[in-house]
């Protein structure tokens, strides 16, 4: 039998040494019943009453691969406390030759031990259930005191013995100068420059983001107002900051919300760092102007003539003429058979060449399989000797050993088959190159240098012999289509 140990633990007090725990004592059930484990599969601080757990659903998905025969959990609480997952996934694990096995609960394989599995992940459900109501109606105990319940403690306070919240005499007049600055227009960055300037840092011991510093001005604490869930205690803990400060505060951030941005994002240049200069070798690098009737002009222009580092000619060409004719060379590339085919190849190969071990292990696999079939056939005629058994013997736990290993490097890294990566590169031929996701997701993966010249481009693709020359006169018949004529010839960029 070939397994696989399942281990979580749901809450981030928890230590690494619950996984241990769990991890030790299901080898040792392993070790006892001539289990061989394949992969520990580890969730920490996930809860078991949803199945949103990344190596629980690696787990599942993995099980259909048909490499192991048994999912071994430490008790079956660790696999779910929810009855409705439990049974899907079991069922699915079921399907795929794979079942649960609990490696401290003894389960009977009878209709007894249907009835007690389900007993027992009932009372995982209701275990659960029961502890959630009552963590609440503890922490439901303490807002109703104004106690601290857990989390981020608000810059600006402490909590005392009592768990109650204090101001902290140092932080806390920073936090009611920020407040008052950003109420007469200062910005984020010059009050997290303050902050830092002052030495105020986040709980990690980082300087404050903005985002934290835009939390904090909106934070009700700050006003003495304490709120945990549908209780809310106005004055229930030491105010920091006047209520009418906060209010214009609000305003103000509200105002600067709907306020258009202070800087317009530049335009994406997708051929950055891909583009090069066809006689200095230097990047070509995006540079926008714009011209006296407003019109904004964007290219790429070399960085040697840019910083005037070398007696290079090369002129600026447009941006969305150079990168309309390399996603149409591209396309043209995938609407190639051939050039999928070879595509396909190099991907099959660099596989191969990635995984050394699992071609070597199949390999001997195959050998051994012969040797045994070799030996089962001279039985049959009649030939048995002491040594023939031993050979055999051999060979079997040879053959053994081989399988494990290979079932270990599957699970380590998948192989992705022929047809899923044909599949993958054929969806490309369905972009919309219009929308610049899709022209970004198409350069970003196929494209892998570009040389600029003025008679010519050549673009290597990310492939072997995947290299293609577009002459300049192609580049000519290609612009002459569009009412802005040639960008070759353009000039540099509009003072």
């Amino acid at each position: 039998m070939k397994a696989v140990i399942y281990a979580r633990y749901s809450s981030d007090n928890q230590r690494e040494e619950s996984i241990e725990g769990q991890i030790r004592e299901c080898t040792a059930f392993a070790e006892k019943n001539g289990i061989t484990i394949l992969r520990h599969y580890i969730d920490r601080a996930y809860s078991a009453k949803t199945d949103n757990r990344p190596e629980f659903q690696q787990m599942i998905r993995d099980s259909g691969r048909h490499l192991f025969d048994m999912v071994i959990v430490w008790k079956l609480d660790r696999f779910s406390r929810n009855r409705y997952d439990s049974a899907r996934y079991k069922n699915l694990l079921k399907r795929n030759g794979v079942r649960v096995v609990s490696a401290t609960e003894v389960i009977s394989e009878g209709a007894e031990g249907i009835i007690l599995e389900s007993v027992l992940e009932g009372f995982a459900e209701y275990f659960s259930a029961d502890l959630a109501e009552k963590v609440t109606r503890g922490m439901t105990e303490n807002a109703l005191k104004c106690k601290f319940n857990g989390g981020k403690i608000p810059l600006g306070y402490v909590i005392d013995q009592e768990q109650h919240f204090q101001i902290d005499p140092l932080i806390a007049p920073h936090v009611l100068e920020s407040f008052r600055r950003y109420s007469e227009g200062a910005t984020m960055k010059e009050l997290a420059s303050y902050l830092a300037e002052h030495g105020i840092q986040s709980a990690s011991g980082k300087p404050l983001s903005l985002n934290s510093i835009q939390r904090m001005l909106k934070n009700r604490r700050y006003i003495g107002e304490y709120a945990f869930r549908d209780t809310v205690i106005p004055d229930g803990i030491p105010a920091i900051v006047p209520k009418d400060l906060f209010e214009r505060v609000q305003v103000k951030l509200e105002q600067n919300k709907k306020a258009p941005a202070r800087h317009k994002a530049e335009d994406d240049y997708l051929l950055t760092t891909k583009l090069f200069c066809g006689y200095c070798g230097a990047y070509l690098c995006g540079e926008c102007g714009t011209a006296r009737n407003g019109t904004v002009y964007h290219y790429y222009k070399c960085v040697s003539v840019k910083k005037k580092r070398a007696a290079c000619h090369k002129k600026p060409v447009r941006k969305n003429w150079i990168e309309d004719i390399v996603v149409s060379e591209t396309m043209e590339l995938l609407n190639n058979d051939a050039a999928i085919e070879a595509i396909v190849s190099l991907l099959m190969r660099i596989q191969d060449q990635e995984n050394v071990n699992l071609p070597l292990y199949e390999k001997e696999l195959r050998e051994t399989n012969i040797a045994i079939q070799n030996l089962l056939n001279a039985i049959q005629q009649g030939i048995l000797t002491r040594s023939t058994k031993e050979r055999l013997e051999q060979l079997e736990a040879a053959r053994d050993d081989l399988e494990k290993k290979i079932a270990m490097e599957k699970l380590a890294k998948p192989r992705i088959s022929e047809e899923f990566i044909t599949f993958w590169l054929h969806r490309f031929r369905k972009l919309d190159v219009t929308q610049k996701s899709h022209r970004k997701m198409l350069i970003d993966t196929f494209i892998n240098a570009i040389f600029l010249y003025d008679d010519k481009l050549e673009i290597t693709f990310n492939f072997k012999e995947g290299t293609k020359t577009v002459t300049f006169a192609e580049l000519q018949e290609a612009v002459e289509k569009e009412t802005s004529g040639s960008d070759m010839q353009s000039v540099g960029v509009p003072e």
